[in-house]
């Protein structure tokens, strides 16, 4: 007689969004593969902390809650999701991450695992956020996307089917931060998330290594997510992409290529205050000066409170939301 097939790990990393974390928690129950999660909990308030328990306590043979204590930020916060995956051997071969707030399409965490079955060195994936788009590095600018030059043409316009049917492996620089999976022995040899860079970038650093040691990192085209949240240019986002992209690049390709970048970033700073249509998406002009002072002065981990305070407190769920000129 066979037994059932080990339910899929399935880490959140929640912040002061308690109903939309249980709403998470109940697609990820009612989709087509057994999930058990492991909500990790970054110092919300009193308030969502008790919304929140209360929910897993009446799913708690599927659900578990980690409280963290404070807003260590998206990689420490996964890091302490991860490393209760790795500590329990017969908690399956791949672990899902993701933030809060995110909807993966009915067939999409099937297909990735059906994908990565035919892919033997397969160590990081992601899903198809619909947009048509590619992760890449680049050795000056960081992780950024470009449009995919083979994308088939449903799923470069967001109509891929809803299943999954069709789903297919396309090789990846770094997998985005909106559904994730991570293999087991991947993570136990290049280790987990840099905690410097307490989000952003952190994806990219870790596929880094993951492609130095010799695995293959891919987004599972037409394995369709949604992340719900729809965030606005925080200072604190964009002081954390700037910073980060400079740690990125000087970590991945040496001294000059970081300076270039600086320089890049101070030019283009400049421009958007003389000029504030060419501002991107995200855009602060005094988050990012306080970014590249600290780059300089090597200040990592969280943001500086006079830009990480209410409102524009880092919000975990803001991580899948990427700026054009930088990745996560």
């Amino acid at each position: 007689m066979s037994s059932s097939p080990t339910p899929l790990r399935v880490v959140l990393v929640h912040w002061n969004q308690a109903q939309a974390c249980i709403e998470t928690i109940d697609r990820f129950l009612h989709r087509e593969v057994p999930v058990r999660i492991t909500v990790v909990d970054n110092g919300s308030r009193p308030e969502a902390l008790k919304q929140l328990t209360r929910a897993v306590d009446e799913r708690q043979s599927q659900v578990t809650l980690i409280e963290v204590g404070a807003n260590a930020g998206f990689g420490p916060g996964a890091n302490v999701g991860l490393r209760e995956f790795l500590a329990d051997p017969e908690d399956g071969d791949w672990v899902v991450l993701a933030p809060h707030d995110v909807d993966p399409f009915p067939g999409c965490l099937a297909s990735m695992l059906l994908e990565a079955q035919a892919q033997p060195m397969a160590g990081l994936m992601c899903a198809d956020v619909g947009d048509g788009m590619i992760p890449v590095i680049d050795p000056y600018f960081g992780g950024m996307v470009v449009p995919a030059t083979h994308v088939r043409s449903s799923a470069a316009h967001g109509g891929a089917a809803l299943d999954g049917e069709g789903a297919h492996w396309e090789d990846a620089a770094f997998p985005h931060g909106t559904l994730m999976m991570l293999r087991r022995d991947c993570l136990a040899e290049i280790g987990l998330f840099d905690e410097r860079f307490f989000s952003y970038c952190e994806e990219a650093d870790l596929a880094l290594r993951a492609r130095a040691a010799g695995w293959s990192i891919g987004l599972i085209r037409g394995a369709r997510v949604q992340n719900i949240h729809i965030g606005s240019g925080l200072a604190v986002v964009d002081y954390l992409q700037t910073r980060n992209t400079l740690l990125l690049v000087q970590e991945m390709s040496g001294n000059y290529h970081a300076f270039i970048r600086a320089w890049f970033t101070i030019v283009q700073t400049l421009r958007g205050i003389q000029k504030p249509s060419t501002r991107p998406i995200i855009f602060d002009a005094r988050a990012r000066v306080m970014g590249l002072r600290d780059f300089v002065l090597r200040r990592f981990g969280p943001p500086p409170s006079s830009i990480a305070a209410a409102p524009s407190q880092f919000d975990p769920s803001m991580h899948g939301a990427r700026n054009n000129s930088s990745a996560g």
